[in-house]
């Protein structure tokens, strides 16, 4: 079985310490989906630039498409300059006016969107009306019994409580962690409890799963009233980039194989272990972590 994943929203240069890594969520999750099977491309935006110009050649070397990639004539490639706390939690600081705020959708992205099993987007991309509009056009063109996942991105100053709330209007499933589920609490008045806040969220915006992640405390699952909470595997940090998005692969990659939650949540949180372990966020996923599509009905 294979199955089709489009991704759209940023993709930008993570300014580390130890230098330049890929990131972006939704180039990230597109790495891990295409790793693990998925025939997942990105629609995205770079600058007619060096670092644009590097992106093309890093998802080449990558094995990403490129044909979705739009390049802007006067936006720069985007760009986080990131810091490290001791235990390898980042801090980002997030450009402002660069190609990704600029996303449009031609007609290609919209027959993509229209063929997929599953759309991903997240809020960041998000914070530009121009991409926003076109964000939520290919999300809309999903087809009835597509997979629309809303991967909450909240990332100061850049959060909007309209854009978050149309956008799990728009979701199926949502993901998020644990630093997000208080702020999206506040922000629609959520019951206190952690798992009365999920059921909320599920019961208010219609959302057949709702995803939380706990770093090293694992993650909870909530899909049509059933449970799956998962410990989380050990792991020495070099740092937490990606990891969250190499869960949401994992999540999107096994509802489409409609393997049970618990192996869904088990395999996912292996998969983000190996992540922590390795610096940046699209490290090369050892064959071992890998479920191929077809192992997928008798977990």
């Amino acid at each position: 079985m294979s199955c089709k994943i489009l991704a759209v929203g940023e993709v930008l240069w993570d300014l580390l310490p130890t230098g330049k890594q890929l990131g972006g969520a939704p180039a990230n999750f597109t790495f891990h989906c295409r790793s693990l099977g998925a025939l997942a491309r990105l629609v995205t935006r770079v600058g007619d630039d060096d670092l644009g110009r590097q992106v093309l050649e890093r998802f080449r070397l990558l094995g990403l498409p490129t044909e979705m990639v739009q390049v802007d004539p006067t936006w720069p490639t985007g760009t986080v300059t990131v810091t490290l706390s001791a235990d390898g939690q980042p801090r980002f600081t997030i450009h402002e006016h660069v190609a990704w705020d600029r996303i449009a959708a031609d007609e290609a992205d919209l027959a993509a969107a229209r063929e997929a099993d599953a759309v991903y987007f997240g809020s960041l991309a998000q914070r530009s009306e121009s991409a926003r509009q076109a964000i939520r056009s290919l999300v809309s063109a999903a087809r009835p019994g597509a997979i629309r996942v809303f991967d909450v991105n909240l990332r100061a100053p850049f959060i909007d409580r309209d854009v978050i709330a149309e956008s799990l209007e728009l979701a199926d499933v949502l993901k998020l962690n644990d630093s997000e589920l208080p702020e999206l609490a506040a922000m629609f008045d959520l019951p206190a409890g952690v798992r009365e806040a999920m059921e909320e969220l599920a019961r208010r915006f219609s959302l057949s799963l709702v995803a939380l992640t706990r770093g090293v405390n694992g993650s909870l699952l909530l899909a049509d009233g059933q449970w799956s909470d998962h410990p989380g595997r050990p792991a020495e940090v070099s740092d937490t980039i990606g990891a969250g998005d190499a869960f949401t692969a994992c999540l999107v990659v096994g509802l489409l194989a409609d393997r049970s939650l618990d192996a869904i949540n088990s395999h996912a949180n292996e998969v983000a272990a190996f992540v922590c372990s390795q610096p940046g966020g699209t490290p090369a996923i050892p064959d071992a972590l890998k479920r191929p599509f077809e192992d997928s009905a008798t977990d």
